[in-house]
Parts: structure tokens; sequence; C-alpha cells
């Protein structure tokens, strides 16, 4: 019995290492991709582009609601090393603008509660961080804006709406 006592502890190290890197490593592995396909898809860095009404043959991923219009914006702030400037405007129905970082940790959300909303995105440690704005964890990652649309005609209202949302370098 005391022979496998050294192989068995020499597997559960092992294993617990695996697990711990997956844990570590998976989730900036799939943003980056999640990433990459967005850019691919058409949506550029620094601007929202509104996707098509969720419909089974519209969706991209998994299980979307299909009674929200959701607008995306890619962002680096390398490319914006003066800050991000993100403006979600009014919209009468729910409405909310979500940041997510580039390891698919949701940093930061504003509901819009019938109002433009409107951030300052900067890079975590700059001297710009503490002048009101909000710090990103990582200098990559998306901004999701979601707003209900249930029907056509909702749907028809938030592209007139999603017009005035802005993804812009300082």
């Amino acid at each position: 019995m005391r022979r496998w006592l050294g192989p068995l502890a020499t597997g559960f190290v092992a294993a617990a290492a695996c697990h711990a890197a997956a844990l570590h490593f998976t989730p900036a592995f799939i943003m980056d991709r999640a990433y990459t396909l967005i850019g691919e898809s058409g949506v550029p860095i620094h601007a929202f582009r509104l996707a098509p009404q969720m419909r089974p043959d519209t969706q991209t991923v998994v299980r979307p609601s299909p009674d929200l219009a959701y607008s995306i914006c890619r962002f680096d702030l390398d490319r914006a090393p003066d800050g991000l400037r993100v403006v979600m405007a009014a919209s009468n129905e729910y409405s909310s603008v979500s940041f997510y970082d580039a390891r698919t940790n949701n940093f930061l959300t504003i509901r819009g509660k019938g109002k433009t909303r409107e951030a300052t995105l900067y890079r975590e440690g700059s001297r710009a961080a503490g002048t009101g704005g909000y710090s990103s964890p990582t200098d990559k990652g998306v901004v999701l804006i979601r707003r209900l649309a249930p029907t056509d005609a909702a749907y028809r209202d938030v592209e007139r709406t999603a017009e005035g949302d802005r993804c812009e370098v300082l």
C-alpha cells in the first residue's frame, strides 16, 4: 500500500495543477476568441454596432434573449491612451450598458432609467482614472448595451435610439 502513496500524491498534485491552470487561463482564452470573432463579424474597435433582431436564424451566441436588442463595442485602451467615452442614448424602455474585461468579468453595469448615460473608461493605474471615470482591469474588452425590444416595432425604435450611442477615444 505504501508504494502507491507516492504515485497517488503525484497524480493528485498534477490534477490539481491542471485544474488551477484551466481555471486561470480559460476565461482569457474565451474572451480573446470572442473579441476576435466579434471583430470578424464587422464590429470595429471603438464604435457600437447594433446586432440584428434576435431570432433563431440571426443569433450568434447560445440563447440570447429574443426580447432584447444588443449593441456591442470592442475597446482597446492601448489605442485610447487618454481614455474612452461611452454614451448610451436614452430609451423609454429598459436599457443597460455593461463593461466586460478580457477575462469575461463584468466590472461595471449602468442602468438607463430613461436617461442618457455616459461613462469614461481609463486604463487601470492611469492618473486620469481618479478623475471620476472608471478603471478597466484589462486593456481590452467589450461594452454591451441591452435594450428591451420584444416586437418588430420596438426593435425599429431601438434602431433609431442606437444612432445616439457612442464609444469614442478621448
